[in-house]
């Protein structure tokens, strides 16, 4: 799913029906026929771990679906750390994210299908019946289009298919005449004012009540959408039209898909980010396969694969052909320029790119399919969740994981494409470090910080709606499904259509608009299956040799394909020059800049300004180097800028009931212990008196040999930092005494000395807002004795020590979100809240996308930065590597979150019910074997 998140599902069967078995329509035969190809790459899966693994699945879905239903039902989500529900306009808005919340009890929704694919017929029948009863789908909410599509409308299709099918079947729902369907039409209904423009594409936001442009709307002033958004709506739409007969539905998302078609950058065959939905001029113009277009191009597949229109995957081939010209290099998918598709837009990579691989297996593009998928574990292996963007040379860019099912996702395609028991091992590390990091009391907590581990009090309906239904399917044999799974075909959230609806109400006419715009290579199109004794040579490891030269090129190795390899190279000339070895004092440094048509200017300030005018340089292969020049400038710019902030630390309670469950992110000290070179600091809490910590404590045994905690206000940090210190305490929380603070909506904070020599300070001191410090002093009432771990990083886990004493839950204030470290600044606090000496710093990192024009580039940085250090280096084309291992400890990288997540005081369990909860998920867990705790 592309910008809110969510995913995508891609189908790998169809009917037999000719005469359209195209490659998309075959390559469900491809990957049955190749199922028994690989089976040497990796040892064999017994039938026994596979059904193992399959039910800790299920028994995982159970957890999470019931403690939604039991602590969230009928909001739209459940907020796990808190065990309550999401309910839109009751707690502090996180944006766009918000936009997929419309009172119509989402999760509930989202996850009908994904009941029967479990095989629990019986509670998708209860759910039917409690979505009939109490959904309205009239609220007064403003709601994404593009996300009530794919996770409501597709949510109730999917429902409604399988309801049919159970009823044909003669067991369950006898009851059900249509009601599904007749909802979806109501929604259907309700969306269309939003295509309401001139060009057809719709807004991307329409108000389930009133519409658009109605004073009471409150939306309808939008003039951007983004590509995905108006790209991903035929599946549903088309199936509505086709389940009831109504045309109108499937012309509508016809109209919009032709109008992106047509507004494609005609050269390179790419579509952009971001399109104007009044003019169709381009508003973003970088194109890529993530976040922002990513579905667009799997519904043009899948649309001929549901619909049998040849336009529609003529048009996906020619995409497909320009994704692999330029957007591919292999592992990496890098965005590039739509007018100048040689250019990269960017240094980094979203996850919602983790789908394209399942894609390709989808069009029978293997080997680059096994590439990226590989990539993309070895990061996952790294960090255990795939952080939401990461960088060429896999540093973390945006460090959160809303746990995202689309490697999940390309994880069962390949494995059905290729029968290779290595995906299964995949899936079933997935499985163990979803259990381990991210499983809490009241279901799965959303990552806010890979690195730290911390969480973030949110569970989407996407995780219920595709993660577990993928991760299923993938352990699961023929036998185990109560269906035909190749008789359908999976939406962008895993919502399955019937394969049969292609010969269902075919009144659209099928004009073929696509060679009206383009000149046709048919050279380029697959229209049948391609050979599998070609696609998959008779080597049994023959995907282990594609994986192989990419086991460690996380780690250890320059990845491959991060700058693009000009001709000049690759004939012997010297690589280009790069921004890190760049020297402003080096006379071979200042002509290779003049080749480029880089000027160097000295300001009086003592700074120099580079700025680059492409007409001024030698060739238009010395002018890219200078445009690629200039934008790493600017990133080591930006990178230097956040180098001088220090990264999170994490608060971890580790005492009964906890054990580790409860992770925090705390911020810094620039001054005491430093957590990120010396071992942690483990000890129990006690609160100093006075609790400002400001003069000498009266309390020095009770915090003696513990970590004291401290609130903020009225003097310095260190000055706090002292008085404990002589108190004899080993370490210092301090507390903000800002009332509702939170790290939900805050951006990190650090706490600054006191413009004194702090080296006499030598213990470590954390900072907490004052809804993560509630956590701690909530537990210190309900228990007492209370001892955290204060490190640079969540630590795992001990089974041991949960198995030694009866485990119960966190009280009933927990939360278990840490501080938001991707923000649009950082705060660095020189001194205490109420010092008059206070002030701050804030960096805003800048943009890295250069113009996509001639007109000239210019950035400033410092002549300090000339020479940036190594911690900073990027992949080299001459086998220089970074050490990435130092870079990914050393450097905290901060970008804007737009997903902060603010809890409320809405359904708060009591302790004791989260206690029986906890001792719950504890008697579950013992049925599996005690590493898998």
């Amino acid at each position: 799913m592309s910008e809110a998140g969510g995913g995508r599902g891609f189908g790998y069967s169809v009917p037999q029906r000719a005469p359209w078995s195209l490659v998309a329509a075959t390559a469900a035969l491809c990957l049955v026929s190749a199922t028994s190809v690989w089976t040497a790459g990796a040892s064999p899966m017994s039938r026994e771990e596979k059904q193992k693994l399959g039910n800790q699945v299920l028994e995982m879905f159970d957890h999470a679906y019931g403690n939604y239903m039991e602590h969230a039902y009928p909001a739209d989500e459940l907020m796990p750390l808190t065990c309550r529900g999401r309910v839109r306009g009751q707690e502090p808005s996180r944006g766009d994210v918000d936009d997929a919340l419309g009172k119509f009890s989402l999760t509930l929704i989202d996850s009908l299908d994904t009941l029967v694919v479990l095989n629990k017929t019986k509670e998708f029948e209860d759910a039917v019946r409690k979505v009939l009863r109490d959904v309205n789908l009239d609220n007064d909410v403003v709601v994404s289009v593009f996300e009530t599509n794919i996770r409501v409308l597709g949510g109730l299709l999917g429902g409604h298919s399988l309801a049919i099918m159970l009823k044909e079947k003669g067991e369950y729902m006898q009851w059900y005449n249509d009601e599904l369907l007749q909802m979806a039409k109501q929604l259907g209904y309700k969306l269309l004012p939003a295509f309401n423009t001139t060009s057809g594409l719709p807004y991307p936001r329409i108000n389930l009540k009133f519409g658009i442009r109605k004073p009471e709307a409150r939306t309808g002033t939008e003039t951007d959408t983004c590509t995905a958004c108006a790209g991903t709506l035929i599946l549903e739409f088309a199936a509505l039209s086709r389940f009831t007969g109504a045309t109108i539905f499937e012309e509508y998302a016809r109209k919009a898909l032709d109008f992106l078609w047509e507004k494609r950058q005609r050269s390179s065959n790419l579509v952009g980010v971001t399109i104007n939905i009044h003019t169709g001029d381009w508003v973003r113009k970088d194109s890529g396969v993530g976040a922002g277009i990513d579905s667009y191009y799997e519904y043009l597949l899948k649309a001929y694969v549901l619909l049998g229109d040849d336009s529609f995957l003529e048009r996906f081939n020619t995409h497909y052909d320009a994704i692999m010209r330029y957007i591919s290099q292999p592992p990496l998918l890098l965005d590039v320029h739509i007018h100048k598709p040689m250019l990269n837009a960017r240094t980094w990579m979203d996850a919602l790119l983790a789908f394209f691989p399942g894609l390709q297996v989808l069009k029978g593009d293997i080997r680059p399919a096994i590439e990226t998928h590989e990539m993309l574990y070895q990061v996952i292996k790294k960090h255990n969740f795939l952080p939401e963007a990461f960088t060429t040379d896999f540093r973390v860019h945006w460090a959160q994981h809303p746990l995202r099912p689309e490697f999940a996702e390309s994880t069962y395609f390949l494995y059905k494409a290729t029968g290779d028991p290595y995906y299964l091992e995949v899936g079933k590390t997935l499985i163990e470090n979803l259990n381990k990091y991210a499983r809490v009391p009241c279901g799965f907590a959303a990552m806010k910080d890979v690195r730290t581990g911390s969480h973030e009090d949110r569970m989407d309906s996407f995780f219920l709606a595709e993660m577990f239904k993928y991760l299923y399917l993938l352990f699961a044999d023929k036998e185990d499904i109560i269906f035909d799974i190749e008789d359908y075909i999976f939406t962008t959230e895993a919502h399955l259509l019937p394969l049969w609806l292609s010969t269902t109400n075919q009144r659209i006419s099928k004009k073929n608009t696509t060679s009206e715009y383009t000149e046709l290579d048919d050279s380029n199109f697959d229209w049948t299956c391609p050979n599998t004794q070609i696609l998959f040579p008779n080597d049994p490891l023959y995907a282990q040799s594609i994986r192989e030269p990419l086991k460690n090129v996380v780690d250890k190795s320059c990845p491959r394909g991060i700058i693009r390899v000009e001709e000049s190279f690759r004939s012997g000339a010297k690589p280009p020059l790069r921004a890190r070895d760049f020297m402003a004092t080096n006379p071979e440094h200042l002509e290779i800049l003049k080749k480029m048509g880089v000027s160097l200017i000295h300001l009086k300030d003592g700074r120099v300004q580079l700025v680059q005018h492409a007409i001024q340089a030698a060739s238009s292969i010395d002018a890219e180097d200078g445009l690629r020049f200039m934008q790493e400038m600017i990133e080591l710019s930006s990178q230097q800028q956040k180098e001088q902030q220090l990264p999170p630390r994490a608060v971890q309670i580790v005492s009964h009931p906890f054990f580790g469950r409860v992770v925090l992110t705390a911020g810094p000290a620039q001054f005491g212990l430093d957590l990120s070179k010396h071992k942690e600091t483990r000890g129990f809490v006690a609160s100093s008196k006075p609790y400002n910590g400001c003069s000498e404590l009266t309390n020095p045994e009770a915090v003696m040999g513990k970590i004291a905690l401290i609130q903020r206000g009225q003097c310095m940090f260190a000055e706090k930092a002292r008085n404990i210190q002589n108190a004899g305490a080993i370490g210092g929380i301090v507390i903000d005494d800002n009332e509702g603070s939170s790290s939900d909506t805050a951006p990190l904070f650090q706490m600054a000395g006191d413009g004194k020599d702090t080296d006499d300070i030598t213990i470590p001191m954390l900072f907490l807002f004052s809804k993560e410090g509630s956590i701690i002093l909530d537990a210190i009432r309900e228990y007492e004795e209370v001892e955290v771990l204060l490190s640079d990083k969540a630590k795992d886990r001990d089974p041991e020590m949960e198995n030694e004493e009866q485990p119960s839950s966190e009280n009933d204030s927990q939360n278990q979100s840490a501080e938001q470290i991707a923000s649009s600044s950082q705060e660095v606090d020189l001194v205490d809240q109420e010092s008059p000496e206070e002030s701050s710093l804030n960096s805003h990192p800048e943009s890295l996308s250069p113009a996509d024009t001639d007109n000239a580039a210019s950035i400033s940085p410092s002549e300090q930065n000339s020479n940036p250090t190594e911690n900073h280096e990027t992949t080299s084309l001459d086998g220089e590597c970074t050490d990435l291992d130092n870079q990914l400890k050393e450097q905290s990288e901060t970008e804007e979150d737009s997903n902060p997540n603010v809890s409320w005081g809405k359904k708060v369990q009591p302790i004791d019910s989260i206690l029986a909860d906890w001792n719950e998920d504890i008697e579950a867990f013992e049925m599996m074997d005690k590493d898998e705790l």
